[in-house]
């Protein structure tokens, strides 16, 4: 069977776990449930019922039984926060036997938390709004060739050797530059060994194993952490995250070859935020900013941090669509829209004077981009409970075509509300 991405749309909180359950519940059974890339800097809110889970490094997978989640070779991995969610996740019932992580996945060493933290401040107002999760210094000890894999915790003298090597490095940072302590080795090695004979049973071949679940008919759905505009190649660099978020990230992050891809589905938010610094052109530094954030419930689901708020952008839209080969968008949260008089959405933007229907190419002018809107009437009536597209009111059926038409690709589902079953399927649609 063909293997399916599903990748986010904006600057990431699109709402990727309902569109995992949309797939789950729609035909396309899912076997396997993939995170390719990124690691504990972001999470997503998951809904059963009365029931409120918070994903961080997990694969949403995790939560719907007959799954396999796999953490893929693409992925940074915290062993302390990946056992603190398997544990809390036991505790509330949830079956987390079925999980496998790559053995060629990288580790974060305490050293890169570490300096992730110091190196910021350090950066003072040039800061990029990072974590502190130790995430950018371990994707660069991995393109610095000084990286830790799981499969080097089994194999102590290979491990030692790495750690002490990456310490000749680190501790030159953190004690000539940021007047820190320097890291003893054995207090890396101690931390790393705690979760060795835990993590064992979990350990795999993952692009080995994808490679032959697809081969039996198996469908594999391969879920990006972050989002199209937090890539690092083609995202709004430098406010970016260390790893490629796009649909192509999935290819390498999980070893799973672009020919095996037949679908990739979008995940977009009927208004926009952002989560850390960098340019926003739709950001709503007002009343409404504060609007959409106390309706959309907008605040980090890994850091609790404010979410910045904006209107849609379908420039923002149609450049995912385009880098990423988008098949079909999923829209959400479009509940949220409801109680608005008027609702305007970006289609271009100005910069100096010029009118830029798609990306600006440089960071200079996307940092001086202002958008272009078109108003759209609102609507009063509660949607939540909207189970077809003419369920809707004429106005938001309106406003649903009208961002379609403008953002590159069709859209296959709408989100109502934050529970699985508050979605709206749209007929003759991918």
């Amino acid at each position: 069977m063909p293997a399916i991405v599903l990748v986010g749309a904006q600057w990431g909180d699109e709402g990727k776990g309902k569109a995992t359950d949309l797939l789950g519940n729609t035909g396309a059974e899912i076997d396997y449930v993939v995170k390719f890339n990124g690691g504990n800097n972001a999470g997503h809110t998951v809904v059963i019922g009365d029931e409120k889970y918070a994903l961080h490094l997990l694969p949403s997978g995790i939560l719907t039984p007959g799954v396999t989640p796999v953490i893929g070779n693409g992925v940074v991995v915290d062993l302390s926060v990946l056992f603190e969610e398997l544990d809390a996740l036991q505790a509330r019932g949830v079956d987390t036997s079925r999980l496998v992580v790559s053995a060629s996945a990288h580790l974060i060493p305490p050293y890169n938390r570490t300096l992730d933290k110091v190196a910021e401040r350090f950066l003072g107002s040039r800061k990029i709004g990072t974590t502190g999760r130790g995430i950018g210094p371990t994707y660069a000890d991995k393109m610095n060739r000084i990286g830790i894999r799981v499969q080097d915790l089994y194999d102590e003298k290979i491990l030692e050797q790495k750690v002490t090597g990456a310490l000749e490095q680190k501790n030159q940072l953190l004690v000539k530059v940021y007047n820190r302590r320097a890291v003893e080795i054995g207090e890396v090695m101690d931390e790393l060994l705690a979760y060795a004979d835990r993590l064992k049973p979990m350990v795999a071949d993952t692009p080995l194993l994808l490679g032959r679940a697809l081969d039996a008919g198996k469908t594999v759905l391969m879920e990006a952490g972050q989002a199209t505009l937090l890539d690092v190649d083609h995202g709004t660099y430098p406010f970016v995250t260390s790893s490629n978020a796009i649909s192509a990230g999935a290819c390498t992050g999980s070893g799973i070859p672009p020919t095996r891809i037949d679908r990739v589905m979008a995940v977009i938010k009927a208004y926009t935020t952002r989560v850390g610094e960098g340019p926003f052109p739709t950001e709503l530094l007002d009343a409404d900013g504060e609007w959409l954030r106390q309706q959309g419930f907008e605040f980090g689901t890994t850091t609790g941090r404010p979410r910045r708020c904006g209107w849609y952008d379908a420039v923002i839209a149609r450049y995912a669509a385009r880098v990423n080969g988008v098949t079909d968008f999923v829209l959400t949260k479009l509940d949220t829209l409801t109680g608005r008089e008027k609702i305007p959405v970006c289609v271009a933007y100005e910069v100096n004077g010029v009118r830029h229907d798609e990306m600006p190419m440089t960071q200079t002018d996307f940092h001086h981009a202002t958008p272009v809107y078109e108003d759209y009437e609102g609507w009063d009536e509660d949607i939540t409970g909207a189970r077809s597209f003419e369920d809707l009111p004429k106005n938001a059926q309106t406003y649903v075509k009208a961002v379609e038409a403008m953002s590159g690709a069709p859209i296959s589902a709408v989100g109502v509300g934050p529970e699985r079953s508050q979605i709206v399927i749209l007929d003759n649609r991918i």
